[in-house]
């Protein structure tokens, strides 16, 4: 998904209608008609639960005062501007109180290093969102190599997936009129070179996937209709999507075309001289490219060539030689039962390896010479943070950018050269919370089958063990995410500096350890990441660090699903559960918005077979009238057409018919994430801290 602008191929309005026809009556889901997301009846029901929630939570001075310390964070200048270098230039995308839709701007390397550098704004996105009267989200852009001069501007109404994309003179600074344009849809498009793009988006009936992704790519050359543009693959009605780009290293220039059938699975084609070559390796084995070498990230084990590779292994080939039948892999990453693959960075030279070991961070440096691989670790990384190397520009240089945070340890960005000496400091951020007498530890505790599951915790280093800390605990648990330390100012200023102890859960499901580790808890096998997070709680409760009336726990999108899951199985563990962006409704997730992708993490509920263990993990399913249950925020946004609102609406609307005590807050702009500025993300976050500080920090439920 880097630079591809992944946007939905109907106009909202449209994909909304499709909702409604669909969400007539059903004497078995009384509420089917929340699902229709703009329709009068429903956004009368949002409404009067908002007014709810503002009067609960929004009123009080202390709200205020979370909410104002919030902003000043994200909108301060001492964050560190995240840069992308584009031929001689460094841009950034920034927004601060004065630009909350945004600036994307550049500037010089030596500019860069400077405490208050001078940038070129290069598209003021408030200034366009004032002209045209749209409520502009960016959504990101795609430059054209080598020239750097043309990029793709992806621009999204409200924060949501779906985006317009527009091409972009870079010496001009202005949109080109004539240049490549697609209106608002979940669309795919990149370079292929000056004159041409592949693109995947809606060419009518039958063009999108069951999950509303492109089916079909084509080339589509400069000054023609998009009608017009060459068919280059077809997919099928039941895949995830398929994508076509250009790998534009100079000298190593391909066609490379993607069909994915699960979340999880995909095919990959080189197209040469009008023909696809498949490459041969396993459906779910993740192929990526670098110049002479082929590399593949393995889930499962692999044997070929008379080796068996193990799954999680990283694997490396002469492309040229594997095309013509050689399959002798080098073997770039093995991994432990501890120790996992976290991304991959090629620079010119050297390929950079981000790992975790037992959850923390150790990076590796290999390079090819004599025929073989050499490796070097990098030194000097500190305890309980998350280091992640990145390259600069592959294409030209072996410089990257090293980025190293922790929950302690404010987020310093450092740029080095692979094979050359330590990494020097960018920009460091100051410290944007009270840290003194806080300290991070790491704890592991048994889930229910036996299995060790680590958790980190951050509180104060003389603290009580008494049982009523208030305490929030966090997780997520799928599609192999990996959960790790980060710098989040807002956790610090909204939780911890009131004294609270934060907790992060690293439950099976996620990427922790390798893809082992999240096939563990994959469909029928669900319950057990809900088995893990509830022993981490529980763990917390027999270290006395908490107890269920002074425990929160918070989480969102399949998070979201975690919570409800905590809701209806251990209603006893929590006195709070924020529960944000959430699937709630696993009947029908797969049949709304992109929810038929992710049937290879939970299953096909349509299937009697797997309906019967799908509906064990369906909080929707599971809340029942005669229960006690925790406290209860639900958040979400009119706007997310990746996890259809519907969710949210619909087990709130059902825990209030049955008496139970839960509050509700739908924000209209924001997409999955809810928040389409720093403005509405304040608020969001203001009314989760002020809900849990309300529930679980004075005296508990």
């Amino acid at each position: 998904m880097i630079h591809h602008i992944l946007t939905f191929t109907w106009s909202l309005a449209a994909l909304l209608g499709a909702v409604a026809m669909n969400a007539g009556d059903d004497p078995e889901d009384p509420y089917l008609w929340l699902e229709e997301v703009l329709g009068e009846r429903p956004m009368v029901w949002v409404k009067e639960r908002n007014a709810e929630s503002m009067g609960a939570l929004a009123r009080s001075d202390e709200f205020r005062a979370t909410e104002g310390r919030i902003r000043a964070i994200l909108d301060s200048d001492e964050r560190i501007p995240t840069i992308d270098k584009e031929g001689d230039s460094y841009y950034n995308f920034w927004r601060d109180a004065k630009n909350p839709r945004g600036l994307w701007r550049r500037t010089t390397l030596d500019e860069y290093r400077k405490e208050k550098p001078a940038w070129e704004v290069v598209l003021n996105l408030d200034d366009l969102a004032r002209r045209e009267g749209e409520n502009w989200v960016w959504h990101g852009a795609e430059v054209l190599r080598p020239g750097h001069r043309r990029a793709l501007i992806s621009l999204s109404r409200g924060g949501a997936d779906a985006a317009v994309v527009r091409e972009f003179d870079l010496e001009k600074k202005a949109f080109i009129a004539d240049g490549y344009t697609l209106p608002e849809a979940k669309s795919r498009v990149a370079w292929r070179d000056e004159d041409s793009v592949f693109v995947g988006t809606d060419f009518g009936p039958g063009s999108l996937t069951d999950s509303g992704y492109p089916r079909i790519v084509k080339e589509w050359r400069r000054g023609t209709p998009l009608a017009s543009a060459a068919t280059i693959y077809e997919g099928r009605a039941g895949d995830m999507g398929v994508d076509g780009h250009r790998d534009l290293t100079p000298g190593f220039e391909r066609d490379i075309i993607t069909r994915t059938p699960t979340f999880f699975t995909s095919e990959t084609y080189l197209r040469r001289e009008g023909r696809l070559i498949r490459i041969d390796k396993p459906d779910d084995a993740r192929a990526s490219f670098h110049r002479e070498w082929l590399m593949l990230r393995l889930r499962t084990d692999w044997s070929v060539g008379g080796k068996t590779y193990p799954a999680g292994a990283l694997l490396a080939i002469h492309l040229e030689a594997f095309l013509k039948g050689d399959r002798g892999f080098d073997v770039l990453f093995e991994p432990t039962e501890r120790r996992s693959l976290a991304g991959v960075s090629p620079t010119r030279h050297f390929v950079i390896l981000n790992e975790l070991d037992n959850v923390q961070s150790r990076i590796e440096v290999l390079s090819h010479r004599d025929g073989r691989w050499h490796r070097e670790p990098m030194p000097g990384l500190p305890g309980f943070v998350t280091a992640s190397a990145s390259a600069v520009d592959p294409d030209d240089s072996d410089d990257y950018f090293l980025t190293v945070a922790g929950f302690l340890t404010p987020t310093t960005l450092s740029m080095g050269t692979a094979g050359g000496g330590p990494a020097a400091p960018l920009k460091h951020l100051p410290a944007l919370f009270k840290s003194d007498g806080l300290t991070v530890t790491q704890h592991e505790t048994a889930s229910k089958d036996g299995t060790r599951i680590p958790y980190f915790q951050v509180a104060r280093g003389d603290l009580s063990l008494n049982g009523r800390n208030p305490t929030l605990i966090t997780g997520y648990g799928g599609f192999q995410l990996p959960r790790r330390p980060v710098y989040d100012p807002v956790v610090g200023a909204a939780w911890l500096e009131k004294g609270g102890v934060f907790v992060l859960a690293n439950i099976r499901g996620g990427g922790e350890f390798g893809p082992k580790w999240h096939r563990a808890a994959l469909k029928a096998n669900r319950h057990k990441a809900y088995e893990d997070f509830i022993a981490v709680a529980e763990d917390l409760v027999r270290r006395k660090v908490t107890s269920p009336p002074h425990l929160g726990a918070t989480g969102r999108s399949n998070g979201g699903l975690l919570m409800g899951n905590m809701l209806t199985r251990r209603p006893d563990l929590f006195g709070a559960i924020v529960c944000g962006s959430p699937l709630l409704d696993m009947k029908r997730y797969s049949h709304l918005l992109a929810g038929a992708s992710w049937m290879g993490e939970y299953g096909n509920p349509d299937v009697p077979e797997e309906w019967a263990f799908i509906r064990t993990f369906s909080p929707y399913h599971n809340v029942d009238k005669s229960a006690k249950y925790p406290r209860m925020l639900i958040t979400t946004s009119t706007r997310d057409d990746r996890v259809h609102p519907g969710h949210a609406r619909k087990l709130a609307a059902k825990m209030l018919e049955q008496g139970h005590n839960v509050l509700y807050y739908e924000n209209i702009e924001g997409g999955h994430s809810a928040a389409a500025d720093n403005k509405q993300r304040a608020f969001m976050d203001a009314l989760d801290y002020t809900f849990l500080w309300q529930t679980v920090g004075r005296g508990g439920r």
